[in-house]
């Protein structure tokens, strides 16, 4: 794990990005001392639609009783 000087950082940054992409951790120093950390984001998971399909009732859509409207408003 390398520890790189914030202007290496902003002048390579696209290069960074690309090691980073590749699972690389990289440390930003910031007058020789651990700043920042450049890691790469775990993939996200593509979203289902449908997945809560059948679990909104018909009573969600029926006015809040009036000591709800209240809490809210409050």
């Amino acid at each position: 794990m390398d520890i790189v000087n914030v202007h290496e950082a902003k002048t390579y940054f696209s290069k960074l990005l690309a090691r980073a992409h590749t699972g690389e951790e990289i440390i930003i120093g910031k007058a020789g001392k651990p700043y920042a950390k450049l890691v790469p984001l775990a993939p996200v998971k593509e979203r289902v639609p449908g997945i809560a399909k059948g679990a909104v009732t018909d009573s969600f859509f029926e006015p809040l009783p009036e000591d709800e409207l209240q809490a809210w408003e409050s």
